[in-house]
C-alpha cells in the first residue's frame, strides 16, 4: 500500500484522515518522519494554507505530502471564524476557548446557519499538486451537545445527520463531513 505523508500535527485531523483514507493509503503523520516544525499558514484561503503545508512537508521530506486546511464559516459572522478557526479566540488549538468565543459572538443571534469547509492538497515531489474540496452544512447550537470529535463538533448540528457532530459516531460524521467530501473529491481526481 502506498504511503501518504500527512502534513499535520493535529491528532484529531490525522485520525479522521486515517479513518477515511486508510483503505487507499498507509497514512503516515509527518512527525513520525521527524518533521515537527510549525508551518506558517499565511494564506488567505483554505486552499492556499493547505498548499503551503503540503509543499513545505513534501520539500522537507522529499515525499508526496497531503495537507488539509479547514474551518467553520458562520453566516451571521460573515464567514468567521473561517481560516482562523483553530485560533479564533487567540490561542492556537484551544478548542474549548474557541467554542466559548463563538457562542459569545452569537449571543442573541437567530441566524445560526453555518458550514464546515475543507481544502485538501496532495503535493508531489515533481512539484505538481491536486486539490480536493468539500463542505457540509448545518447550524450552530446554543450550547454544546456531546463530546465526540474535536474543534467545534459539539456545537455543529449537521443537516445531513440531524444531530450534532458531538454526538455522532466517527463513522457517521466521516460519511458526511467536509473533510470526507474533500478527500473523496481528491481521490476521484487522483484516479483519473
Amino acid at each position: 500500500m502506498k504511503e501518504l505523508i500527512v502534513a499535520s500535527n493535529n491528532k484529531g485531523k490525522i485520525k479522521e484522515i486515517e479513518q477515511i483514507f486508510g483503505k487507499f493509503y498507509k497514512i503516515v503523520p509527518m512527525s513520525s518522519l521527524g518533521f515537527n516544525s510549525e508551518i506558517e499558514e499565511d494564506g488567505t484561503t483554505f486552499f492556499e494554507n493547505a498548499l503551503i503545508k503540503a509543499k513545505t512537508v513534501c520539500k522537507a521530506l522529499n515525499k508526496d505530502a497531503l495537507a488539509d486546511d479547514s474551518g467553520l464559516l458562520v453566516d451571521a459572522l460573515n464567514g468567521a471564524p473561517g481560516i482562523y478557526s483553530a485560533r479564533y479566540a487567540g490561542e492556537h488549538g484551544n478548542d474549548k476557548l474557541n467554542r466559548e468565543f463563538l457562542l459569545k459572538n452569537l449571543d442573541g443571534v437567530e441566524n445560526r446557519k453555518a458550514k464546515f469547509a475543507s481544502s485538501v492538497v496532495l503535493y508531489k515531489t515533481d512539484d505538481s499538486f491536486i486539490e480536493g474540496y468539500g463542505e457540509t452544512h448545518g447550524t450552530i447550537l446554543y450550547k454544546e451537545d456531546g463530546e465526540n470529535g474535536f474543534g467545534y463538533d459539539s456545537l455543529f448540528f449537521s443537516t445531513d445527520l440531524n444531530k450534532s457532530f458531538g454526538v455522532a459516531s466517527s463513522e457517521e460524521k466521516n460519511a458526511v463531513s467536509h473533510r470526507y467530501r474533500a478527500l473523496i473529491d481528491l481521490y476521484n481526481k487522483i484516479e483519473k
